[in-house]
C-alpha cells in the first residue's frame, strides 16, 4: 500500500493511494504513524507505520470493535468517522475523531499503535475535525472546525474551559482541519479552508499564547492548487511533522481527476507528502506533484523495497487482513474463515447491494488501471464481485443459478447489461479499470473508432472504462464495458472512493482467493 521509489532523491505521490483522506501523522523516535478517515466503513481509522514518511504499511485499525464504533445499519453513505488526529503524549498514543453518525467526538488511547486501543471517551462538543494539543502546563486542548478550542480532561471528556475563539483562516468557506503545534516560542495553527474539493487550501497563523490572539502568516494560503492546471488538485487538510533529521514535512489530501472537462476522480481523496521550508518563522510548502524531489541533504526515502501494489489473499490466515473493510459493520455471523478452511465464506445479511445491510468485504481501489479477480463458489446462493461507491452507485459481476450477470446501479436506474451461462461450481470473475488517454484534437473519426481508448466509438469524455470478465473453458470472456464516470465522486457525491468488494445477497458463498493487480501504464 506504499509508494514506490524512483531514485534516492525522489519519491512518488500519493504515498497512500486510493481512498485515504484527511491524514494525520505523528513521530515517536524513528517511527512515524499515520491515520485516515474511514467514514461509513468498518473497521474504522486505518493506522499505518513508516520509517521514512514514504513507504507505509498498515498495522491495524484504531476502531476495530463494535463497542468503539457505533455505525447504524442504515447510516448514510459518507457518514461515520470524519478526520482523525493522532498524537503521542506522556508515553501513550491518542486518537481523536468525530463519529457524525451519532454526532459525538471520541478519544481512544493505546500504548501500542497496532492496538488494542481503549474504549472511547466521548466529548459532547460542536463541529468536526477535532485535534489534540498539550500546553506547557500539561493541560489538554481540543480544537475543532470553526475554529475554536476547549480545555478538556481527556480521560473523562469533561470540558474545563471554552469555547476559546481562534483564527478561522482568510475568509474561505468551511474553515476546518485545525492543528496546533508548539514550535519554539510560538504556537502555530494550521487551518484548511475553501472546501475539500478544487477550492481547498492550507493557511497558517501563530501566537505566543495557546489562547491567542493569532496573527496570520504573510502569505496565505501557503499551499493551494486552486485555479491551476496542476494534475493534483483539492490539496488541503494538512498535518505537520518533524523528521528525525530535523527536516519538516506535511501530509495532506489531494485528488487526481481524469478525463475531459469536467474531469472525474474515482479513487477518492488520497494522502500526499510535501517537504516544508521555514522562512522568517513561517512554513512554506508546495506545489504537490506525483514525483517529488527531496530537499538536498535530507531525503526522507530509505532503501525500502518498492511495493508494486499487488494484493493476493488466499484466506488461509487466522483472521482478515486489516485492509479489508465492510460498509457499516461486519457481524461475526456474516463471515467465516473456518467453515471451509482456505476459503472466505460469506452469509447474506441483506438481499441487495442497493440498500444498506448487505454482506460485503472490500478493499480500496488504489490504481487507475488495475484488475481485481476472485474465484467464487456460489453454491445455491447469489454472490459476486462489486466495484462500489455507495448503495446507489455500483457495478456488479454476479453469479447465481448457473448464470453470470453484469449489473449496474446509478442513481435511480438499475440494469442488467450482459449474461453468460457457466458450469456449476466455482467460477473466476474479474473487474478491470482502464484509464482513458485522450486522442489528440487532430485525430480523425476513423482514429477515434479504431482506438481502444475510445470504446464507445467517440472521443471519450469520462475518466475510465470498467470491464467485466468471466473465465470459461475457452478462456476469458469480456461480457461488458461500462463508463466509469458514473462511479465517481462528481456523480455520486460524498467523501469516499471506489472499493472492490466480495459480496453475497442470497444464501452463502465461498471465495477461494482474491487478487488485486495494478496494470502498468506509462500514461497513467
Amino acid at each position: 500500500m506504499s509508494a514506490t521509489q524512483p531514485s534516492a532523491q525522489t519519491y512518488r505521490n500519493p504515498v497512500l493511494p486510493g481512498f485515504h483522506p484527511d491524514p494525520s501523522v505523528c513521530r515517536v523516535g524513528e517511527d512515524y504513524y499515520l491515520v485516515c478517515s474511514s467514514f461509513e466503513y468498518f473497521p474504522g481509522v486505518p493506522i499505518f507505520h513508516s520509517r521514512d514518511l514514504v513507504n507505509w504499511r498498515q498495522i491495524g485499525n484504531v476502531l476495530d470493535r463494535a463497542g468503539q464504533l457505533d455505525l447504524a445499519a442504515d447510516a448514510d453513505a459518507s457518514g461515520g468517522v470524519y478526520a482523525p488526529t493522532i498524537r503521542h503524549h506522556d508515553g501513550r498514543f491518542w486518537m481523536v475523531t468525530t463519529n457524525v453518525s451519532i454526532g459525538r467526538h471520541l478519544i481512544v488511547t493505546a500504548t501500542d499503535p497496532a492496538g488494542p486501543w481503549s474504549d472511547p471517551v466521548y466529548l459532547d462538543l460542536p463541529h468536526i475535525d477535532p485535534s489534540l494539543a498539550w500546553d506547557d502546563n500539561g493541560d489538554c486542548w481540543v480544537t475543532v472546525s470553526g475554529v475554536e478550542s476547549y480545555r478538556i480532561d481527556p480521560t473523562t471528556g469533561t470540558v474545563l474551559e471554552g469555547p476559546v475563539p481562534m483564527w478561522s483562516g482568510t475568509g474561505g468557506q468551511y474553515p476546518e482541519a485545525p492543528h496546533l503545534y508548539r514550535i519554539g516560542e510560538w504556537w502555530y495553527l494550521l487551518v484548511s479552508e475553501g472546501g475539500t474539493h478544487t477550492g481547498h487550501a492550507v493557511s497558517v497563523a501563530r501566537s505566543r499564547d495557546i489562547r491567542g490572539p493569532f496573527e496570520p502568516g504573510p502569505v496565505n494560503p501557503f499551499l493551494t492548487h486552486r485555479s491551476t492546471n496542476q494534475p493534483v488538485q483539492a490539496t488541503g487538510h494538512a498535518d505537520l511533522v518533524q523528521a528525525v533529521d530535523g527536516s519538516w514535512w506535511m501530509v495532506l489530501l489531494g485528488i487526481r481527476a481524469k478525463g475531459q472537462w469536467p474531469p472525474y476522480h474515482v479513487l477518492g481523496r488520497e494522502t500526499f507528502l510535501v517537504p516544508v521550508r521555514w522562512v522568517d518563522g513561517w512554513p512554506v510548502a508546495g506545489p504537490v506533484a506525483e514525483v517529488m524531489t527531496a530537499p538536498a541533504g535530507s531525503p526522507p526515502v530509505q532503501a525500502a523495497p518498492p511495493d508494486p501494489g499487488d494484493h493476493r489473499d488466499d484466506f488461509d490466515g487466522a483472521g482478515l487482513a486489516p485492509g479489508w473493510i465492510s460498509p457499516r459493520g461486519r457481524p461475526e455471523k456474516s463471515w467465516s474463515l473456518t467453515e471451509r478452511p482456505g476459503w472466505l465464506t460469506l452469509h447474506a445479511d441483506g438481499t441487495t447491494l442497493d440498500r444498506a445491510g448487505a454482506t460485503v468485504v472490500a478493499r480500496r481501489q488504489q490504481h487507475h488501471d488495475c484488475r481485481a479477480s476472485v474465484h467464487v463458489d456460489p453454491g445455491a446462493g447469489r454472490a459476486g464481485l462489486t466495484l462500489r461507491v455507495d448503495e446507489a452507485h455500483h457495478y456488479d459481476l454476479e453469479v447465481s443459478d448457473g448464470t453470470v450477470r453484469v449489473l449496474g446501479r446509478v442513481g435511480p436506474f438499475r440494469q442488467v447489461f450482459a449474461e453468460q451461462r457457466v458450469p456449476a461450481g466455482g467460477v473466476t470473475l474479474t473487474i478491470a479499470t482502464r484509464t482513458h488517454h485522450l486522442l489528440p484534437p487532430t485525430a480523425t473519426a476513423a482514429d477515434q473508432v479504431a482506438s481502444p481508448e475510445a470504446p464507445f466509438g467517440v472521443r471519450p469524455a469520462g475518466c475510465d472504462t470498467v470491464s467485466f470478465e468471466v473465465q470459461t473453458h475457452d478462456g476469458p470472456v469480456v461480457l461488458a464495458e461500462l463508463d466509469g464516470r458514473y462511479l465517481s465522486t462528481e456523480v455520486a457525491a460524498g467523501f469516499t472512493g471506489r472499493v472492490f468488494g466480495m459480496y453475497v445477497t442470497k444464501g452463502s458463498a465461498a471465495f477461494d482467493w482474491f487478487d488485486y493487480l495494478p496494470v502498468p501504464t506509462d500514461r497513467n
